[in-house]
């Protein structure tokens, strides 16, 4: 096993990066830490309306922009994804109708595949609209 599955992610560097987001004026920003074994490592997962471009390149230019220089440690890649991508509407989903995500809490998922993705474990710390 390799070890990077065995090591949680900071929560707490993520709530960072989400307000260096929202100062960046990133509305409605969907955020979850997702271990695949597509990837076989962590990803740092952002959705929103604000991000969804026609080149994604720009939509990484705008979150790397945001987040330049706002940190000493570094967070897992960075993967963004349209908000009509099958998994971000199957999770938006399943939270609209069963889970509830507030300010300071965090919701674990895993073992399961949502949208068109398996995730191994999850920690969902921001879903809009949906507030416990």
């Amino acid at each position: 096993m390799d070890q990077t599955t065995l090591v949680s992610p900071d929560v707490t560097a993520g709530r960072e990066a989400l307000a260096a987001l929202d100062a960046a004026h990133i509305k409605q920003i969907v955020a979850l830490f997702m271990l695949s074994p597509e990837y076989g490592d962590w990803r740092f997962v952002l959705s929103s309306p604000s991000l969804d471009q026609t080149r994604q390149l720009k939509a990484y230019e705008q979150v790397t922009e945001a987040l330049h220089g706002r940190f000493i440690y570094t967070l897992p890649t960075i993967m963004v994804l349209p908000t009509k991508d099958p998994f971000i509407r199957e999770l938006r989903r399943i939270f609209s109708t069963n889970i509830k995500v507030g300010p300071k809490t965090v919701v674990r998922l895993g073992g399961q595949t949502i949208g068109n993705r398996f995730i191994s474990d999850a920690y969902v710390i921001r879903m809009p609209g949906v507030t416990a």
